[in-house]
């Protein structure tokens, strides 16, 4: 029978007392209670170690078990270890640099509330709801006289009002003259999406920001609006997106050539489901490629990051496109390789290799993925990654330190404080790349971040680039909630028209724009033809001629 294993610190180097008790287990035959210990004992040792006791234990005839001498020559090895473990130095030096670590290893704790209440914002209007005292208080309790009004105490209180469906009644005037009884003249048609069609533009925004931004698919709108008292068919809903995302085409065309064009283009992708008769199972996985455009300009000494989103959709997840018109990542990273802009911003998938490894193309690598690695390893309870995670913790409150400063700052802050960080978290994954084995979570971290150092680091030398695609990501949230949602799309057809909506509200997003506003403005105008003011209706034009003094968002959540 084998007896339990005793328990040690498995971060420590073997004890000589440690070594007694597994003699005496030896002793005892106790062989499966020496090999539990042993292994834990040489959980944080060399690699070569660890490949003698796994060699040791192939050669055995009995499973799991290993004969004494085997066993006694290991016990040589280990006891001529030296006194500390190969990452204890690199584990002091990180740990110097970025402090406390605590607060790492407890970041499933919680949240604190927040220190207050929230002031309520100044630009909701105020609706004035008059309470009076009951006629039974108002008579005075000392005299029995009539109490009258001295003033009134006002509170707060934030309400909303429900939400009603309308019948608009464009009431066209009409002029004559009187004189000669000419031609008569009549005022413009209302707002309307389609030319003869009874629902107006306000509605027709509330439908595509609810499906493509609240992620609500069209039977459960149908269901909101008959609560209003909207009987809607779905099959005009459907009608209803349709056509106003097909209005909204030159739009994404022209945001992404903005894209294509800005000075630092980030690149992710998330997946669409598709209904497709022509595949095996009924249902083909295709992809929606973001691309997000970042532009600096400073204004009155802040740097102000103007940015525009893109999606487009492709079949599948490969590099190329599949389909006649799809524009796959490869082809999307040449476009902009033949415009001389260099800096891309993505994740290391080995679909973008090829790219990169053409001259005019340099890779800036995500932060954010790095520290993702570190962060699944930590969640297995693998205390040693909260070292690095504290370590990327430290360099993302610099960068948020960073946030408006001009590009020349950036670069001076991060070199002389961002730069000794990342210099010793390598050092840190060398020291722990050596002796972690590869296919553990800390191992798949380390090799990650060591791996891919040039392209992570490249935010260090120039003060334009960011230090992750967060940016992309976040505006992956809409999509993903949609997915979740409605499953799939109903064809191809319905893809692209979703990457669409999805470029065109994703853009609003960036740039802070109420969306159910600006489509509520630009679909009427598109729908008669404004072929040749596309320019001011373009989403950053479209801001600006309205709040000529406001600074795009810089920021998406």
């Amino acid at each position: 029978m084998t007896s339990a294993a005793p328990t040690t610190n498995t971060q420590q180097p073997a004890s000589l007392d440690v070594f007694a008790v597994l003699r005496s287990l030896l002793a005892q035959g106790d062989n499966d209670a020496v090999i539990a210990l042993f292994t834990k004992l040489l959980a944080t040792h060399t690699q070569q170690l660890r490949d003698a006791i796994e060699s040791a234990r192939r050669r055995s005839t009995k499973n799991e078990g290993v004969d004494t001498a085997t066993l006694l020559q290991l016990f040589k090895q280990v006891e001529q270890l030296p006194p500390e473990l190969p990452t204890t130095e690199a584990d002091a030096k990180l740990k110097d640099r970025v402090g406390d670590v605590e607060a790492a290893k407890k970041k499933h704790g919680p949240p604190k509330p927040p220190p207050r209440r929230r002031p309520i914002p100044p630009g909701l209007p105020r609706v004035l709801n008059e309470i009076v005292v009951p006629s039974a208080e108002r008579a005075c309790p000392v005299c029995g006289g009539v109490r009258v009004c001295i003033g009134h105490e006002v509170t707060e209180v934030i309400d909303i009002e429900p939400a009603r469906v309308i019948v608009r009644q464009d009431k066209r005037e009409k002029v004559a003259c009187e004189a000669c009884e000419g031609q008569v003249a009549r005022a413009p048609l209302g707002d309307k999406v389609i030319e003869g069609g009874v629902y107006g533009s306000q509605l027709v925004a509330d439908m595509v920001v609810g499906k493509y931004v609240d992620g609500l698919p069209l039977h459960r709108q149908h269901e909101r609006y008959e609560r209003l008292g909207l009987d809607m068919p779905s099959s005009s809903m459907c009608d209803q997106i349709t056509w106003a995302t097909d209005l909204l085409q030159p739009i994404s065309e022209g945001i992404f050539k903005q894209v294509l064009a800005s000075g630092t283009m980030h690149l992710d992708a998330t997946s669409l489901p598709v209904l497709d008769r022509d595949h095996p199972t009924g249902i083909r996985i295709g992809a929606l490629w973001g691309y997000v455009g970042v532009d600096i300009r400073i204004v009155d000494g802040f740097a102000v990051e103007d940015r525009r989103a893109a999606y487009l959709y492709t079949c599948t997840g490969k590099k190329v496109g599949q389909r006649k018109g799809e524009l796959g990542p490869e082809e999307v990273l040449e476009l902009r390789r033949l415009r001389g802009l260099p800096h891309v911003v993505a994740d290391a998938a080995n679909l973008f290799d090829k790219s990169f490894a053409k001259p005019g193309l340099i890779e800036v690598g995500c932060n954010m993925h790095g520290r993702r690695y570190f962060s699944k390893a930590l969640d297995a309870k693998d205390v040693r990654a909260a070292l690095p995670i504290a370590a990327f913790k430290k360099l993302y409150e610099i960068e948020e330190r960073l946030t408006g400063k001009p590009p020349d700052e950036r670069l001076r802050v991060r070199q002389a404080e961002s730069k000794p960080i990342y210099d010793d978290l390598l050092i840190w994954c060398d020291a722990y790349r050596k002796v972690e084995p590869p296919s553990s979570l800390l191992g798949k971290a380390v090799r990650y971040l060591t791996n891919h150092k040039t392209a992570l680091m490249r935010f260090l030398d120039d003060g334009t680039l960011p230090i992750d695609n967060g940016v992309v990501e976040r505006l992956h949230r809409r999509p993903a909630i949609g997915r979740r949602n409605y499953l799939f799309a109903g064809s191809h057809a319905g893809a692209e028209r979703a990457a669409i909506a999805y470029s065109v509200l994703g853009t609003c997003r960036l740039l802070g724009i109420n969306p159910i506003e600006y489509l509520a403005d630009v679909l009427p105008k598109l729908a008669r033809g404004c072929s040749s003011d596309l320019a001011t209706l373009m989403p950053e034009a479209w801001l600006r001629a309205r709040t000529p003094t406001a600074a795009p968002a810089s920021n998406v959540g």
